[in-house]
Parts: C-alpha cells; sequence; structure tokens
C-alpha cells in the first residue's frame, strides 16, 4: 500500500508513520523545512499553502491512503494567530482536497478534525450527528475543514473520511497541551530546573483523553475499514476532570510540588466537559482502546526527564 501522511513531522504523524511502516505499508511523509522525522519513510517537504507544489507531489506518488494530518493544532495558540490558523487548517485543507480531486486515481483520504468542533454540549457521550457549536478559533477552523471535506466527497464522489479527534497525549508531546506540561513541569522539578510550583490553568474542565498510540490504529483501522462519507469520533469513551490528571503526575514523583494558577494557561472560552460517543468508530472497524490513561503518563513523565535530563 503506498502511503502519504502530510504533516508527518507533527507528534501524531511520527507515530502514525510507525503504525504504518509496521503494517508493511511503502509510507510517505511530507514535513516542514527544519522538521526532524525519526521514523522510517521517504521525507517530503511540503508547505500546503501551496497549492502548486500539494498538487505535484500528489501527482508524483499516486498514492492509495492520504492521512491530512498538517495543521496548527494549538487551541490557545489560535487565540494568538487566528489568521495563521485559518489559513493552515481551511486554506490547506482545500489546497490537499483539490489536489486529490485532480487525480485520476481516487485515494482515500482521512480528513483529521477536533472533537473541539462540538462546543458545549447539553449531554455526554457527544456522538457524530449532535450540532457543531465551537467555541474558539482552532474547533471553528476544524468544522469548516469537515464542511468541506464533506462537500467534495458527496459532490464528487471522493474516498473522504472524517475524523473527530478527542484529546490524544503521549510521550513527546508539546507542553502547550496539558498532560505533556504537566509532565514537563515535573521533571523539571525534580531535577531542580524549576521552583517546587507547578502552573496551572482551569483544573475542573473535563476531557476525553486518548493515548496516540491507541489514536494512530484507530486512524488506520478507518482507512482500511471506514465507510467513505462518513464523520468518525476517536476517543476513549470517558471523560477525565484534569484535577485528577494532575493528581496523578504528582502521585507518580516524590518531589513535594504545589500548585499555582497561571492567567496566561486560562482560556478566553472554555467548555466544561468533552467526552466521545464512539460506538460508530468500533462498529465499523472493531478497534478498542488498549493503553490506559496511567500508563500514558507513566510514558510521558518518564519522556521529559531523559530530555530534560540531557
Amino acid at each position: 500500500m503506498n502511503t502519504l501522511v502530510i504533516g508527518g513531522g507533527g507528534f501524531v504523524g511520527q507515530y502514525l508513520i510507525a503504525e504504518l511502516t509496521a503494517g508493511g505499508h511503502r509510507v510517505h511523509a511530507t514535513r516542514l523545512p527544519g522538521e526532524q522525522i525519526r521514523e522510517d519513510c521517504t521525507l517530503h517537504e511540503l508547505d500546503i499553502l501551496q497549492p502548486e507544489a500539494v498538487s505535484a507531489l500528489l501527482e508524483q506518488l499516486k498514492p492509495d491512503w492520504v492521512f491530512h494530518l498538517a495543521a496548527q493544532s494549538s487551541v490557545a495558540l489560535s487565540w494568538k494567530r487566528p489568521q495563521l490558523t485559518a489559513d493552515v487548517n481551511i486554506k490547506g485543507t482545500l489546497n490537499v482536497l483539490e489536489a486529490v480531486r485532480q487525480l485520476e486515481h481516487q485515494p482515500r483520504v482521512l480528513l483529521i478534525g477536533s472533537g473541539e468542533e462540538y462546543g458545549p454540549v447539553s449531554c455526554c457521550p457527544v456522538g457524530e450527528d449532535a450540532p457543531l457549536h465551537p467555541g474558539n478559533v482552532y474547533a471553528a477552523t476544524k468544522a469548516c475543514q469537515g464542511m468541506l471535506g464533506e462537500i467534495y466527497a458527496k459532490a464528487y464522489r471522493m474516498e473522504i473520511l472524517c475524523v473527530r479527534a478527542f484529546n490524544h497525549v503521549g510521550p513527546g508531546q508539546a507542553p502547550v497541551f496539558v498532560v505533556s506540561d504537566f509532565c514537563r513541569q515535573t521533571a523539571a522539578i525534580e531535577l531542580g530546573q524549576q521552583d517546587p510550583v507547578i502552573r496551572i490553568g482551569n483544573l475542573s474542565a473535563k476531557r476525553d483523553f486518548t493515548d496516540v498510540r491507541d489514536v494512530v490504529r484507530a486512524y488506520v483501522l478507518l482507512a482500511e475499514k471506514g465507510v467513505a462519507g462518513r464523520v468518525y469520533n476517536v476517543g476513549s469513551g470517558r471523560a477525565v476532570e484534569i484535577r485528577g490528571i494532575l493528581d496523578q503526575i504528582l502521585a507518580q514523583s516524590e518531589a513535594a510540588i504545589s500548585a499555582e494558577t497561571d492567567p496566561a494557561k486560562l482560556r478566553p472560552v472554555d467548555v466544561p466537559v468533552v467526552e466521545a460517543d464512539i460506538r460508530r468508530l468500533q462498529a465499523d472497524t472493531g478497534w478498542q482502546p488498549r493503553i490506559p490513561l496511567e500508563q500514558t503518563i507513566q510514558d510521558t513523565l518518564a519522556y521529559w526527564r531523559r530530555e530534560l535530563a540531557k
């Protein structure tokens, strides 16, 4: 299987490349200049905001599967740089869809959206048919991406599947995301690189966390077994309070650590509870999460201890 991962230099991309390679795929991956990809694949530098370059690469590779991961994926950064977020997540996706549409051989395409698209919900878990009420700039751009994918799938009979991925976590994730942030701060405190105070945001929010290694398994199963034109939630199906995450991290450390609210970590708008209904994903692919959150936290903390000790 000839497979292209667009945005392979990111956190999820490297895990997806490893999963595909282990499954015997010939993997091509795009990256931005300066990005490092440690996994075994054929690398291509690509800026998805350059439509001619996107079209040229797809015409050259003629992939059977395309995973579109390239995105500005930080909610916090989307408030600070809304134009960049819209450019990458909307214009970039349009460039990919147009390039795919021009191919004689149509690949299966996974567009990776976000559980943030649902916004405040009246009941949980939230299913794919629930109305979208994005509450931040990032979520709005991802909702638009998904709508474009559904339009292209119907109008041009393209093999497009849209994913709404809920919070995925694991070793190597950037510390702008909460679990990685708390683990990095804890490791820094243990090594004497930070005062024994973890700076926190809103601890009462509840989120649906899934290990990134389970997430990429779901993506591959969807490419193989998912129904074109459908939207799929990918998550654990269980919301966990951020306060509980912090407690688990501190329980795995022998350092005496206190917590202090940092106004910079508070969002202008925050959704109280986000939890995925994953029955459609399970029915169509048989996927189940395998890695418990406790193991994810342990692995992420170990990653930051190694990195900061260098």
